[in-house]
């Protein structure tokens, strides 16, 4: 009778186990190629990982637990997890050089026109980069980081931009408010003023 107790209670002991394990991985995802086009209308934690990686094999757990708790409190922040060895063009484009490395993805792509108007009947205020890698695109990812509870933060190329927008040089850090906009001229250090907004 004492050795079927033992054996219930070790059988509980690992259904426990096995249930936090899947509950808190439930609310991380594992992301692929795909989160590049999906990715636009949430904001992402995302842990890069290799799966040889000593430091990422002792971080997963724990990233487990971040994810369950961000879903706990009802964050809107979405918690990930990507291998960094298998999409290393999207790895790249988040400028991972180490693993793990987490990123926070705050600044949502603009794929589309359709999309574009979206947002701006969406959204009072919010700010988009257009143009490739430069150091304006540094600032303004250091500004979205600073500000994303203020407004939001976007990036698009020039043709997804309406007709009405003219930019006298790229790349442009336009500010759209009130059914206008604002093209950043560079006088400022970072964008406190939208914080008036």
């Amino acid at each position: 009778m004492a050795a079927w107790r033992s054996w219930a209670a070790l059988r509980l002991c690992a259904t426990v186990v096995l249930l936090d394990m899947v509950v808190g991985k439930g609310f991380v995802e594992d992301l692929d190629e795909s989160f590049k086009e999906n990715r636009n209308d949430d904001i992402w934690l995302v842990d890069f990982y290799a799966p040889w990686c000593g430091h990422c094999k002792k971080l997963e757990p724990i990233w487990n637990e971040v994810g369950l708790e961000m879903k706990s409190i009802g964050s809107p922040v979405k918690v990930g997890k990507m291998d960094a060895t298998s999409y290393s063009s999207i790895a790249s484009e988040f400028g991972v050089r180490g693993y793990p490395t987490i990123k926070l993805a705050l600044i949502r792509p603009l794929p589309s026109q359709q999309m574009f108007e979206h947002m701006q009947k969406r959204h009072r205020v919010f700010f988009v980069y257009i143009g490739g890698e430069s150091p304006l695109k540094e600032k303004y990812i250091d500004a979205a980081s600073e500000l994303i509870v203020y407004t939001y933060f976007f990036s698009a190329s020039e043709e997804v931009v309406p007709e009405y927008v003219t930019l006298k040089e790229m790349p442009a850090v336009l500010v759209f408010k009130d059914e206008t906009y604002f093209v950043y001229d560079g006088k400022f250090q970072v964008f406190n003023s939208c914080k008036t907004f």
